[in-house]
């Protein structure tokens, strides 16, 4: 009951060792995550102890990867050190790299990109600036509280990470197969067309809840994706229906420029193609209820 993240993941955590690295890594423990590592040139060959969990910590995801058999890495590095930290896990081969990191330069996040691609996109990014990705009951990679939902058969993809969390809580006694936050920086690796298209081929997956917000035009992206390549219920909503024009708000992705990028645009693209669209948190959560209870 998942996508990219299941109980059988294998994570390491780059900046491991680091305060907000240890931190989170701690509580993807805590989870059930099957944390089994760290890297950290500087500390290669120490452990670090994690309330009786003692976890290696290696020079590289190349030498992570080949004791440990890891599958995904979680990365905690500063803005500086990050576009060098997900080339080194595109040049291990890992399949899954989510990268935490707020604050990482537009520039760097489009050639880490670029390099992915160049090398045929062989590991999947999530992020950067973005909660990671949580499959509730099996596993945690990230920054997302791990209590607030159970597992069930909703898949959540959201720029947002606090409205990830609160789309959690609001449907949390139906429960989700996966919570993917993606981040809201101007350039990102998963998109919600990739996360749409994966929950569209997990069987156990019944709905689909789409969070955008305002700036680009990914969410009218995705509303022509799944016009024509979705067929499960999508319910969607965007942050920012009473944001003023050419304001940047939260997320540096988040700037409308005219009538573009604006949530009436965006809500009015997916209604089009037959997402419902809540106008708040709370009533996109009802419109799930009630596609839930039909079912």
């Amino acid at each position: 009951m998942a996508i990219w993240l299941t109980k059988d993941s294998k994570v390491i955590v780059q900046g491991m060792t680091g305060s907000e690295g240890s931190k989170h890594t701690k509580r993807m423990l805590a989870a059930g995550t099957n944390v089994v590592g760290g890297v950290n040139p500087r500390k290669a060959g120490q452990s670090v102890d994690f309330d009786g969990t003692a976890l290696p910590v290696f020079a590289s995801v190349a030498d992570a990867m080949k004791e440990t058999g890891a599958d995904v890495t979680v990365i905690f590095v500063p803005p500086q050190f990050t576009k060098g930290a997900v080339i080194e896990a595109i040049d291990a081969g890992i399949e899954l790299a989510v990268v935490i990191t707020e604050g990482v330069p537009v520039h760097d996040t489009a050639a880490f990109w670029a390099y992915n691609v160049a090398k045929g996109e062989r590991t999947r990014i999530i992020g950067p600036n973005c909660p990671g990705i949580a499959s509730p009951g099996a596993s945690n990679a990230g920054i997302i509280p791990a209590d607030i939902t159970g597992s069930g058969r909703i898949g959540l993809v959201s720029k947002s990470g606090t409205l990830t969390y609160q789309m959690m809580y609001e449907l949390r006694d139906i429960g989700f197969s996966t919570c993917v936050g993606i981040g809201g920086d101007p350039i990102i690796g998963t998109t919600h067309i990739d996360a749409l298209a994966a929950f569209e081929a997990d069987p156990e997956t019944d709905a689909i809840v789409m969070i955008g917000e305002i700036g680009g035009d990914a969410e009218e992206r995705a509303a022509e994706f799944i016009k024509a390549n979705v067929t499960k219920p999508v319910v969607g909503y965007i942050a920012g229906f009473t944001a003023p024009p050419g304001k940047t708000m939260g997320h540096a992705g988040a700037i409308i420029s005219g009538s573009a990028g604006t949530a009436d645009a965006k809500k009015a693209a997916l209604e089009a193609v037959g997402v419902k669209v809540g106008k708040t948190p709370t009533e996109t959560a009802r419109l799930m209820r009630e596609i839930m209870s039909a079912n």
